[in-house]
């Protein structure tokens, strides 16, 4: 059989790590395809949608609100703060008026945690002062006096106290109390609109059952996912691993996509976001 490649972009992380661990070994039938992985920052994976490059991606759901009209959504590999999320450290503890007049090093300007920040600040990007950091120099970055606050996504999320950072405040955390205990929509997978609906049900099955392969070995997939975990030993790769990878990843549900609703809503209604979404799931 002729087999169809295409390509897959995801992160460098352990959650996609162990999301794709039974599609990058092989464990799972691929019938009529084969995908070509593409390991990169989400940033980087953000402006690549933005420009069309890829089959498959990772987003950040912020950057859905700007590639929709050349993908859609997928209806698993969900990254969902239930609770928790991306968060604000620095040497010392701020309040929400003293972070609004700090410099802050940021992932990437079209990271979900980038706009739950602006929402949280209240105030546009224009409006305070933020510089662009590698997601993992961020840590380094505060502690050198490039900037007094870094916004901390990924396994930093489980590591700051190591840094000797104090916790200003969790947006995930924020996100739930504002909106009636919905989770925090961060990350999501994308399909390219360019393949048939036929297509995009096929590949939609195979990622969702690379997932369920996943969660169903988790050991398995634990181990091959702490390669990719920085400064993380098994149990801590394991306690990420299950903070982003569970129910919401299978499947967003009405609660997960009430959330993206709500997310890029605010970020329209405070003009943060060009024009408001009509989410489209494979």
């Amino acid at each position: 059989m002729v087999q169809r490649t295409l390509t897959l972009g995801h992160s460098p992380d352990p959650d996609d790590a162990f999301m794709f661990y039974g599609l990058a070994h092989e464990l799972i039938p691929t019938p009529g395809f084969r995908f070509e992985h593409i390991l990169q920052d989400i940033q980087t994976l953000n402006e690549r949608a933005r420009r069309g490059e890829l089959d498959i991606s990772a987003v950040s759901i912020h950057a859905y609100a700007y590639v929709s009209g050349q993908y859609a959504l997928l209806p698993s590999g969900a990254s969902m703060g239930d609770g928790y999320g991306p968060l604000l450290v620095a040497r010392q503890k701020f309040s929400r008026a003293d972070l609004a007049c700090k410099r802050i090093a940021v992932p990437g300007t079209m990271t979900s945690a980038f706009l739950a920040l602006q929402l949280w600040l209240d105030k546009a990007a224009s409006e305070f002062d933020y510089i662009v950091v590698p997601f993992d120099q961020i840590f380094q970055s505060v502690k050198a006096g490039m900037a007094d606050v870094g916004l901390i996504i990924h396994e930093g999320q489980l590591t700051w106290q190591k840094e000797g950072l104090e916790l200003c405040v969790d947006l995930g955390t924020w996100w739930g109390q504002e909106n009636e205990g919905l989770p925090l929509p961060l990350g999501g997978n994308v399909i390219h609109k360019r393949f048939e609906p036929p297509v995009r049900k096929q590949v939609s099955e195979i990622l969702s059952t690379s997932i369920k392969y996943g969660l169903d070995h988790r050991a398995e997939a634990v181990r091959h996912a702490q390669k990719y975990a920085r400064d993380m030993g098994r149990d801590l790769a394991d306690k990420f691993v299950g903070m982003y990878v569970n129910h919401w990843t299978l499947d967003y549900g009405e609660k997960g996509r009430e959330s993206i609703r709500r997310f890029l809503g605010r970020g329209h209604e405070r003009g943060l976001i060009p024009h408001r979404q009509e989410l489209e799931f494979v």
